[in-house]
């Protein structure tokens, strides 16, 4: 069974820092790009981040640029998020997806939906 878990999340004060992880089942993904979505209530589901297969060459959406790192472990089948500095505005449920590559225009192949680890950012 293909299955990504997300762990990490939790409450935590603006400007503040988590690491999320993301463990994945089922298969490899050491093929695949790996990218991290979030989603708040209310509103749509977005891109975060993403990290190629090929080179490990990273990419973020404006609003976490210069805020948050991601990086792989394919020995282990996880990928990382930290976040730091967050805001109220990173509140939200995070989830990873595979992807082919890291075009924020390609839709994910693969990802837990029903799970995702969640972030609020709080006073």
């Amino acid at each position: 069974q293909l299955e990504f878990v997300e762990s990490g999340g939790g409450l935590v004060e603006p400007g503040g820092s988590l690491t999320l992880s993301c463990s994945a089942s089922g298969f490899s993904i050491d093929i695949y790009a790996i990218a991290w979505y979030r989603q708040a209530p209310g509103k749509d589901r977005e891109g975060v981040s993403c990290i190629s297969s090929r080179d490990d060459a990273t990419y973020y959406k404006d609003p976490v640029k210069g805020r948050a790192t991601t990086s792989r472990d394919n020995a282990n089948n996880t990928v990382y998020l930290q976040l730091n500095n967050l805001k109220p505005e990173d509140t939200a449920i995070y989830y990873c997806a595979t992807k082919t590559h890291c075009s924020w225009y390609a839709d994910p192949l693969f990802g837990s939906w029903d799970q995702g680890t969640q972030v609020t950012v709080s006073s």
